[in-house]
């Protein structure tokens, strides 16, 4: 069974068969890494190469350099795609790129396959020792696990949950600016969840710390993996009633104000404000919102 397609979230996307039943089948990877049809996406460090189209460069096993592999996943041509965590090898006409620059670019394929690779080097990377006992790990089922080497226990890829909500009132968009970015870049809110917390109440929490005000009617939209370095963002409209006063919190937020529709394209047109880039679900929900593309981003 093949991914779902949501065209709309750039990094939602995928076109493979992840056949998670496979990962553990020693033989069948041998042999799919014997396969002259199978292809290599090389990774390091976020890094990939990409072509001008844009396009992911993928080679074939034999050319692949040493280094930890992951299954990524087989098409519906049953050509089956793994990644590579190595230093990238020189092509001639490609250059290295990150999926924040390129991921709103590639087709469904290639955005799906550089996902899912960024997510597993960048755990891969930073869970070298077990929780437990402090141990060695060692990459396990494709590279999808890691076992301790000395309690054998199994560790999987951690995602952290986090909300990410668009406020509205009846007319108008509220945008914020964190206390850590320079002046015109501009953002709808955002914050983990918390433990023992449902969605929808840690969009009213993260809404009142941030900004102080109420909110209702959380419409969710959709989630995007967002492995940079390893949350999933999970998308809502909510609504906030009419005449509420904004205070922000000074911490994380440095300044917010509403938006009319009119007032929006305005300030983005003279770049007042730069939106998220197009790669992100923020842009996404405030486009959606708006009702058509805006110009400029970070």
């Amino acid at each position: 069974m093949t991914e779902t397609a949501l065209g709309w979230l750039a990094l939602a996307r995928g076109a493979l068969d992840r056949v998670g039943e496979r990962r553990r089948d020693d033989a069948w990877l041998a042999g799919r890494w014997a396969d002259p049809r199978s292809r290599v996406l090389v990774i390091d460090r976020g890094k990939v190469p990409i072509r001008p189209e844009p396009a992911l460069v993928l080679i074939a096993p034999e050319q692949a350099p040493e280094g930890e592999r992951y299954l990524l996943g087989v098409d519906t041509d049953d050509v089956a795609y793994f990644a590579v965590s190595a230093p990238l090898p020189a092509i001639e006409g490609t250059e290295p790129s990150s999926l924040r620059a390129a991921g709103a670019l590639l087709s469904d394929r290639d955005a799906g396959l550089l996902t899912q690779a960024v997510a597993l080097q960048n755990w891969h990377d930073t869970h070298t020792h077990c929780p437990r006992c402090g141990a060695l790990t060692t990459p396990a089922s494709a590279g999808h696990t890691r076992i301790c080497t000395v309690d054998g226990s199994e560790h999987f890829p951690r995602t952290d949950p986090a909300v990410i909500m668009l406020v509205h009132d009846s007319e108008r968009i509220l945008l914020a600016r964190s206390a850590n970015w320079p002046p015109r870049r501009v953002s709808i809110l955002a914050g983990f969840v918390e433990a023992g917390e449902s969605l929808e109440q840690a969009v009213a929490r993260e809404v009142r710390e941030e900004v102080g005000i109420a909110v209702g009617d959380c419409r969710y939209l959709g989630s995007q993996p967002w492995p940079l370095p390893r949350s999933l963002m999970l998308g809502f409209f909510a609504h906030a009633e009419d005449g509420q006063e904004l205070k922000v919190d000074g911490e994380e937020i440095k300044s917010a104000r509403w938006y009319s529709r009119e007032e929006l394209r305005a300030a983005t047109e003279t770049g007042e404000v730069l939106l998220p880039g197009r790669v992100s679900i923020a842009r996404q929900l405030i486009e959606r919102w708006y009702g058509g593309e805006l110009p400029g981003d970070w």
